[in-house]
């Protein structure tokens, strides 16, 4: 939270007008009444606390709406603050900029979408081939090198998301609409075309600032529907849409053939009731459209990070380093405590064969889900967390988890900053963009590296408070005494993580486990009683029930439901 301002829920405390501190412990302070306007008693403010009274800056609405909360929580995280001013727009007429809006281009997003940095076409080519073009919408022909909006940029380094809003990292008229790329608009991108031999082979890609036109605005969910034959589509756009799915898994196959992780993560998606509930949570799941978009978008930025790393550019890539053959090793412990089969580890591996090791781990773990159908939650976890963390670096490191030899951030300029400087060191190499690289690489990667996590907590902490007012709705209406199947996704000395009922994730102390003291196991893979031998293992089922629910914290804590 910024250091100025502080976000309170309005209350009376005899004749004086208070606020008290929402998102942390505090001291209620009193507040002045003038500002107060049309604030009343159980709304959400920000204040700015002075030497007398703290004066109302913003009103957010009632406490009692999720939507004032997490425009809260965007205030008390520090990230919702004013942009510069934006300078002068692009010319018109740029010479250098190629005509493709007479190619059919589309984009696929969220439903709740609202900045489209990508667009893809695809047509066939005589003989069996393929070609495809990926459109990014060119960010750099709005800011300019060195602007106030650039620095601005660069400090927020990523666009904040939480359900149902965001703190861009530009400001509105570009990310939502000037950069954004809107059906039956023209935009201006920069693109990377490839070709595909009859096998879906890549060739040699080409790129370019180009002028497009999106013709659909297509999401997640419409495009699985059209692939599985449940929604007709304009023959353009299915033929474009088959295409597409065949050559993205051609290179899904080659990807993994190659040893990229088949790990994935998990997003929860929430709809709204229009009454300042949570109507429903869901964890997004299309894969045929999702898989289409991600590999399209790996390919491009793998095409522009082995441009630039081949002629050794000053960039930052996306690097994500092989594993500690340590951590590996104690991976397989705990599989093997938890009795997940493994491939064979060759003894003292070095980190090469530790990554090429995990690639197999994360095949075999995923491969014994789909067949035993236990450990759907826990185990990709585990595999994720006996990893190094992706970062930022002007140094190619390689991609570990992609098994990439050069991969950079190139496809979402208008959300993350590290892509822009690769935006503008591919343009400076095409020679159509004559600035300096940054001076300072090494700093804005690390910077950028950790405004991620930042952002990643706040974004965690906001789906925990979704979460909290959902389940709170659902016992209400089904009763607190309401059970719940869950599957055990972590284990600490204290207690247990549970995700359950699909979504929801809650901790269970082990002073509420009955009947016994139970300790951790050396794997850290279970609690395990004393006397009895009786365990609580990751990936086990379990039912349970609610104890106690922590609304404005988002924290569930659990009981086994009663025999």
């Amino acid at each position: 939270m910024s250091s100025e301002l502080l976000v309170c829920e309005l209350a009376r405390r005899g004749k004086l007008l208070v606020g008290d501190p929402y998102f942390e412990g505090g001291v209620p302070v009193v507040l002045d009444r003038k500002g107060a306007g049309e604030a009343s008693v159980g709304d959400l403010v920000v204040v700015r606390p002075g030497r007398g009274r703290a004066r109302i800056e913003h009103v957010l609405g009632p406490a009692a709406r999720i939507e004032p909360v997490l425009e809260g929580l965007l205030w008390h995280e520090g990230v919702r603050r004013p942009h510069p001013p934006l300078p002068a727009p692009p010319p018109d007429g740029e010479p250098d900029r190629v005509d493709l809006r007479g190619l059919y281009a589309f984009t696929i997003d969220p439903e709740e979408a609202k900045d489209f940095d990508d667009a893809l076409s695809f047509q066939p080519e005589e003989g069996g081939g393929a070609r495809a073009w990926v459109h990014i919408a060119d960010v750099s022909a709005y800011v300019p090198v060195g602007s106030p909006l650039d620095h601005d940029a660069a400090e927020r380094a990523l666009s904040v998301y939480v359900p149902g809003r965001v703190e861009p990292m530009l400001p509105v008229k570009l990310s939502d609409d000037l950069c954004s790329l809107r059906p039956h608009q023209d935009r201006r991108c920069v693109t990377v075309e490839i070709p595909f031999d009859a096998g879906l082979e890549p060739g040699q890609p080409t790129f370019y600032r180009s002028l497009i036109r999106s013709r659909e605005r297509l999401t997640y969910g419409h495009v699985q529907a059209i692939l599985a034959g449940e929604e007709r589509a304009v023959d353009e756009l299915d033929g474009a849409l088959r295409l597409a799915r065949e050559i993205a898994s051609a290179l899904r196959d080659r990807r993994f053939a190659r040893g990229a992780l088949r790990v994935e993560g998990r997003e929860v998606a929430f709809a709204f009731d229009g009454e300042g509930g949570v109507e429903r949570a869901w964890i997004e799941t299309e894969p045929l459209a999702h898989m289409l978009v991600e590999e399209l978008m790996i390919a491009a930025n793998e095409a522009v990070a082995e441009l630039l790393a081949g002629r050794k550019r000053d960039v930052l890539y996306r690097v994500h380093e092989q594993p500690d053959p340590q951590s590996v090793d104690l991976l397989l412990a705990k599989l093997a405590d938890l009795e997940v089969p493994t491939p064979p580890a060759p003894e003292q591996p070095s980190a090469a064969e530790a990554a090429r090791l995990a690639a197999r781990v994360s095949e075999a773990v995923m491969r014994y889900i789909g067949r035993a159908g236990r450990g759907e939650e826990a185990f990709p976890g585990l595999v994720l967390r006996a990893l190094k963390q992706a970062r930022y670096d002007p140094v190619n490191l390689g991609h570990s988890g992609l098994a990439s030899r050069a991969y950079c951030h190139f496809t979402s300029p208008i959300r993350r900053y590290p892509d822009l400087v690769v935006h503008r060191a591919l343009l400076r190499e095409l020679g159509v963009l004559d600035v300096e690289p940054p001076d300072d690489l090494p700093e804005l990667g690390d910077w950028a590296s950790l405004r991620e996590r930042a952002a990643a907590e706040v974004e965690y902490r906001a789906d925990e408070l979704c979460l909290a007012w959902l389940l709170e709705r659902r016992l209400f209406e089904e009763g607190w005494e309401a059970t719940f199947d869950g599957e055990i996704i972590g284990a600490i000395a204290s207690g247990i993580f549970v995700r359950f009922d699909g979504v929801f994730e809650g901790y269970l102390p082990a002073r509420r486990l009955p009947g016994d003291y139970f300790e951790l196991n050396p794997f850290g893979t279970a609690l395990v009683g004393r006397r009895s031998g009786e365990s609580y293992r990751l990936g086990d089922p379990i039912r349970l029930s609610v104890a106690e629910l922590k609304r404005w914290e988002g924290k569930v804590e659990l009981a086994l439901a009663k025999a």
